[in-house]
């Protein structure tokens, strides 16, 4: 009895949803997108004290660095190394894990750099924009869009929606949102793998302060 329950949460694990990706991808896509996604919340605790923010963020990702070294020498850590063991994609498996430190570096220098509104502007791009392109791209793609190592069309258009939304509640002018999110769509299709959460930011970010 047991030994077929576990193979229908197997079967259902490994059952195709799209063209390219199983019920255990999209499962992996969503726990990572959601780390991007809480990205979000970072310029309300900048704007509460932004160096203290900013040391915060460097703190765990130095101890993240650390445990992925542990990690890929066979030293596990408790609960992290699961964590990141898990959200691995197929790429990264028995390899240093760089999407968290591009997040929290991108970030990190978003903060430092820029403004506090062109900063949120930036960081809610690569929360939203970034996160919910992979997630529509997984479960939607159809359209592959050429050069781009299988980017989607139904990603990127969802990336472009979701940095309007979140960068019209931000600047209040929909062409300027609108600029903003055609420059992320563009950014997002560039097949940069994990260093997208480093340009994203601060590109968009840097549009942001310049726009009158």
């Amino acid at each position: 009895m047991k030994g077929a329950i576990m193979g229908i949460i197997s079967d259902f694990r490994y059952r195709k949803i799209s063209q390219t990706s199983t019920v255990e991808d999209l499962l992996k896509e969503f726990f990572r997108k959601s780390i991007h996604i809480c990205a979000s919340f970072v310029p309300l605790f900048a704007a509460w004290n932004l160096p203290y923010t900013v040391m915060a963020l460097s703190s765990v990702v130095a101890l993240y660095i650390i445990s992925e070294y542990l990690r890929i020498s066979g030293i596990s850590i408790p609960v992290i190394s699961r964590v990141t063991a898990y959200a691995a994609r197929r790429r990264d498996e028995g390899r240093f894990i760089l999407g968290p430190v591009t997040l929290t570096l991108g970030i990190v220098i978003t903060l430092m750099i820029f403004p506090q509104d062109a900063a949120r502007v930036g960081i809610c791009a690569l929360a939203f924009g970034d996160g919910i392109a992979s997630l529509a791209g997984k479960l939607f793609g159809r359209i592959k869009i050429p050069y781009t190592c299988g980017k989607t069309l139904e990603g990127s258009l969802a990336c472009f929606i979701a940095v309007y939304a979140s960068s019209l509640a931000i600047v209040r002018d929909p062409l300027s949102a609108l600029l903003l999110a055609f420059v992320a769509m563009c950014i997002e299709m560039i097949p940069l793998k994990d260093y997208d959460n480093v340009l994203i930011p601060i590109a968009i970010a840097a549009v942001a302060y310049l726009l009158p």
